[in-house]
């Protein structure tokens, strides 16, 4: 098992602080693994103990078998036991999901996500069952997705009692601002519970949550690391703090309505990848957008004036 940063545990099986990462490309649209590689090891060099490959943001709805296989053996390869890889395992397919799901860990990933089965709206009885053939089909810990502003539908608090008695259901990445619904599962279960939205980090930390999957965590995983140490020492003023001072990246990042976007420009206007090329229906950046991010990026202190 990985040797996290902050120490795993029951509680915080995945460490603390997670970005889900971009898939480099290269201008022909070709992942680049070694690009992925280098935003990888600066992903762990900046606050990670954990990074989520072949999620939304990793554009896994466009990246294909081989591809999200090869991404994972390579990150794995080059970081070995430094940090937790968890790979999406993502599909409103379940057959599909199952195949991601024994890929993933033949390629040697730590964890898997499994988001809701988007788009067709199954019952509770049918997200349930679906949860449970991933969860079946490896030895790998799990991490529930609920997103259902993207999949439209929700975990209900019966379906995520019933999973947590699943012994490979161990985390939740929340992404449905209900801070208060997930405090109440979280009282209720042992999962540990992840905030999937970079605006309401803080709150879920102070409410119990384990950490977070992030895509401000491209730009300041060092101060969202130093915003969980904070948290675990109950010196919320000093939080509150840090996360206020990084409210104008989370804004950048997450306020365009599209992290894989915004997070490639920066990347690249900082030299960790050398192209923010995306593929469709995902379109990357024209020249306009660019100079909003730098502009904004200057204005935050992430990246210096020409």
């Amino acid at each position: 098992m990985p040797s996290a940063r902050i120490p795993s545990t029951p509680a915080r099986p995945f460490g603390a602080v997670l970005t889900a990462m971009v898939t480099p490309m290269t201008a022909a649209g070709d992942v680049d693994l070694d690009a992925a590689v280098r935003l990888a090891t600066h992903l762990v060099n900046h606050g990670h103990d954990g990074l989520v490959l072949n999620g939304t943001t990793g554009e896994s709805p466009t990246t294909h078998a081989p591809e999200k296989a090869d991404l994972i053996a390579a990150v794995v390869g080059a970081l070995g036991d430094r940090t937790w890889v968890v790979a999406g395992a993502g599909s409103n397919d379940t057959v599909h999901a199952v195949r991601m799901a024994e890929q993933a860990a033949e390629a040697g990933a730590h964890g898997l996500l499994v988001v809701s089965p988007y788009y067709s709206k199954p019952s509770q009885e049918g997200l349930y069952r679906h949860v449970v053939a991933v969860a079946d089909a490896t030895d790998l810990p799990v991490m529930l997705y609920d997103v259902p502003g993207r999949t439209a539908i929700r975990f209900a608090p019966e379906t995520l009692d019933r999973l947590a008695g699943h012994e490979k259901v161990v985390a939740v990445k929340d992404a449905t601002g209900d801070v208060f619904g997930a405090l109440a599962t979280m009282t209720r279960t042992d999962l540990a519970f992840y905030s999937g939205d970079d605006a309401l980090n803080l709150a879920f930390l102070a409410h119990g949550a384990a950490g977070m999957v992030s895509m401000a965590g491209h730009l300041v995983g060092d101060e969202l690391a130093a915003v969980v140490r904070a948290v675990d020492a109950g010196d919320l003023a000093k939080a509150r703090a840090t996360f206020v001072s990084i409210l104008p990246a989370i804004d950048l990042i997450c306020g365009s309505g599209n992290g894989a976007v915004r997070s490639k420009v920066a990347l690249e206007l900082l030299g960790i990848i050398p192209d923010r090329t995306l593929r469709l229906p995902q379109v990357a950046a024209d020249d306009a957008e660019v100079e909003v991010v730098r502009a904004a990026m200057i204005a935050a202190g992430l990246l210096g004036a020409r």
